[in-house]
């Protein structure tokens, strides 16, 4: 079996001492895809900060567990080494590119800032590299946009320089935040079969935190489901499609479109209700006050399940995988 390239083992964040992420523990293999699936609020990007160490102390805090990447566990690491890691080994892609990028550098030399840390590449071969990035995610007459500056390009080009930067160095995981949110479906398209010809070709490790089911369906290995700071259901995709479990899980389903089977005139489904404001002395299933299922034992703490071979939940009710999933009311 291969090594993974990254192993989460029980991470848990806090912001000023209450948990927002708790007990987040998943895998990563070379060439693989982890999709990390839930609303907004519930944990995904912090969780994603928590990773490369970029959560903001204070107020937030990793106050437990381990972040394994190829086995040195990158909590424990000092700044120097983290900033060796940080663009070369592990690339990020950040979900808003006007806010990630810096305003008063053109674009050509934070790609090219990149190389030089990394690579120590000379100047003119780092801007030389940097056009053929360009030119590898899709950015048109990529020469001449070297010395454009963020706000001089669309949304789109924006996310297309950011990815760019984080696939400067080849990385062995690319950590990508909502990597298409600001790009039309075309240009979607394009981004993403990019991301897979790299895994491919690189053996690229991916994950990848989208609110596009589809997206996870088409794409991933593996599919984690977060509420509330926790996983509430982790399993391979044909098996979390085929048989979802938590009924936040069943709920997220419930609202996704099936070619073939959603009526026209049919109405899709919803999840009443928002994420809870979670505070220190919360205890029990986060789901409990927006779920159909739940009874007076969900507000206790819930162990982890079973649902078969590499499929866990996080649930005291185990769902009739019969039945066709349905919102909670």
């Amino acid at each position: 079996m291969t090594a993974p390239v990254l192993a989460v083992e029980d991470l848990a964040v806090t912001m000023t001492g209450v948990p927002v992420v708790d007990g987040v523990s998943f895998e990563l293999a070379p060439g693989e895809m982890l999709g990390l699936v839930g609303e907004s609020g519930c944990g995904k990007s912090v969780t994603a900060l928590a990773l490369i160490r970029l959560v903001p102390d204070p107020p937030g805090r990793i106050a437990g567990g381990r972040i394994l990447f190829d086995g040195a566990d990158l909590a424990s690491l000092d700044a120097e080494a983290l900033r060796r890691l940080r663009g070369d080994r592990i690339g990020m892609i950040f979900q808003e590119p006007m806010t990630s990028l810096n305003p008063v550098f053109t674009i050509g030399d934070q790609i090219a800032e990149t190389l030089e840390i990394h690579r120590d590449s000379g100047r003119a071969a780092a801007r030389e590299a940097a056009v053929e990035l360009l030119r590898l995610v899709g950015l048109p007459a990529p020469e001449r946009q070297l010395d454009r500056y963020p706000h001089q390009l669309s949304g789109g080009q924006r996310q297309r320089v950011m990815i760019a930067i984080a696939l400067a160095c080849r990385p062995r995981l690319l950590i990508a935040d909502e990597p298409t949110t600001a790009l039309d479906v075309t240009v979607q398209a394009q981004i993403l079969r990019l991301l897979l010809e790299l895994q491919k070709d690189l053996g690229l490790a991916i994950l990848l935190i989208t609110h596009d089911l589809g997206v996870v369906a088409r794409m991933a290995h593996h599919v984690s489901v977060m509420y509330a700071g926790e996983v509430v259901e982790s399993a391979p995709v044909a098996a979390l499609f085929g048989r979802p479990t938590h009924p936040y899980t069943r709920g997220l389903l419930s609202c996704v479109p099936v070619p073939g089977r959603t009526r026209r005139d049919g109405r899709l489904g919803s999840i009443a209700g928002v994420v809870p404001r979670i505070t220190a002395d919360f205890a029990g299933c986060g789901f409990r006050d927006r779920c159909a299922e739940a009874a007076e034992p969900c507000a206790r703490a819930i162990a982890p399940a079973s649902a078969g071979a590499d499929h866990a939940y996080l649930c005291r009710l185990k769902a009739d995988w019969t039945a066709t999933p349905a919102a909670p009311s």
